[in-house]
């Protein structure tokens, strides 16, 4: 946080008048169900992006960031795509789509700080925009829910705005996504914005996508969160997500229903006559998945972490052998973590194509698993990582 606020006065002369931070996510089962109306199982981790911003009056928005050398300053009524500045198409992204929701804003200045490992899959690019709209909010007070423009919060005597409802973390997760989708290029689903925004700590965010409904549920005790970078950064922008998502839609436009969530796996087998090849893969898994969350969840409230886990395992093969979004890094980092008697489970968490793996493991034993992974890694990659374990958050604030 001080490096933060010495960056802002630095740039900018004076004190930050707000800081915001908003949270990366780690999915724990239901990989790339989102956007087919599927069930997800996510946490919000305690790694974070920051931004400190003051209101300015000649209506430009200044920006600049720890992470990049470059600041990047344009007009509220101008906001374009600025090829030197990529990083800064997700905050922009955020702003067009407030302006298009009706939310009036002038300019300002904002210091922006990650401590979220860009390209590991835990969803750097949702906790920017997230963190983006909580600015906006705070610099120019405005409500929205997913219909309309509400009136504007009213500061407390301590000058803090309400806390946000549900509904209206919802919109603002809809701001996030719609910013990525049109704005970014990334096609993406609401997993990692409303996780976020409804993280809760030591709890599971169980998302319905198709209702956008949100329950939560504890994690179970004595077990540690242990991320495994693999170091081969991952770009949802690239075109690989994008034709992930085409294949799904074309197989459910196939199979005669709106969404992938709608089909069983009997009825998929029996109808694979109606897809091609690449089709029925991608459609395997994801029916696949909205299981495998339906049973998670099950096995949670139940208390059987080692049955979750092997859902885990199984999640990872079906991402490997069917939808394709595993790398060889990935495959091997979750091997070495299935030899380790304390792992219960592990999965690559994301979009996939590089990134991490997210395990589960015996808490007493993580110093031991992590000594494990980064020696087998180093023997099959020629690479040393350095495994780390998360703590589960509140969202943003």
């Amino acid at each position: 946080m001080q490096e933060l606020k010495s960056l802002f006065r630095e740039r900018f002369g004076s004190a930050p008048t707000y800081i915001v931070k908003a949270p990366g996510r780690l999915e724990l089962l239901g990989n790339h169900t989102d956007y087919n109306e599927g069930l997800v199982m996510s946490i919000a981790i305690d790694k974070y992006i920051y931004i400190a911003s003051a209101p300015r009056k000649d209506g430009q928005v200044e920006l600049v960031s720890t992470s990049f050398p470059e600041r990047e300053t344009f007009f509220v009524d101008r906001i374009e795509k600025n090829p030197a500045a990529p990083w800064a198409n997700y905050s922009k992204g955020v702003l067009l789509q407030l302006r298009e929701r009706g939310v009036h804003f002038t300019g300002f200045n904002a210091a922006i700080h990650g401590t979220i490992p860009f390209g590991a899959g835990l969803s750097s690019s949702a906790a920017l925009e997230i963190a983006t709209v909580l600015t906006v909010r705070d610099l120019f007070p405005f409500s929205l829910n997913e219909i309309s423009m509400q009136p504007a919060p009213v500061r407390d005597s301590r000058g803090q705005l309400p806390t946000l409802k549900n509904n209206e973390k919802m919109a603002l997760a809809k701001v996030g996504q719609a910013a990525e989708s049109k704005f970014v290029g990334a096609n993406v689903g609401l997993l990692d914005q409303i996780s976020s925004l409804f993280g809760k700590q030591n709890q599971v965010i169980e998302i319905d996508c198709r209702t956008n409904s949100v329950n939560h549920a504890p994690m179970p005790p004595g077990i540690a969160v242990v991320i495994c970078d693999s170091g081969v950064k991952h770009d949802l922008s690239d075109g690989a997500y994008n034709e992930l998502r085409e294949r799904c839609e074309s197989a459910a436009q196939a199979l005669g229903v709106k969404a992938l969530r709608s089909v069983t796996m009997d009825e998929l087998r029996a109808n694979k006559s109606k897809l091609s090849e690449r089709e029925y893969q991608c459609a395997y898994h994801i029916v696949g998945e909205n299981q495998r969350v339906v049973a998670g969840e099950r096995a949670l409230r139940e208390k059987d972490i080692a049955q979750f886990g092997q859902y885990l395992f199984q999640s990872h093969e079906s991402s490997r052998d069917y939808f394709g979004n595993s790398t060889k890094e990935l495959d091997l980092l979750v091997e070495i973590a299935r030899q380790q008697p304390s792992c219960y489970g592990a999965r690559l968490s994301g979009g996939g194509f590089g990134g991490a793996t997210i395990n589960l493991v015996e808490h007493t034993e993580v110093p031991a698993f992590q000594a494990a992974i980064s020696e087998g890694y180093l023997e099959g990659v020629g690479k040393r990582i350095e495994p780390w374990v998360c703590q589960v958050v509140d969202g943003a604030a």
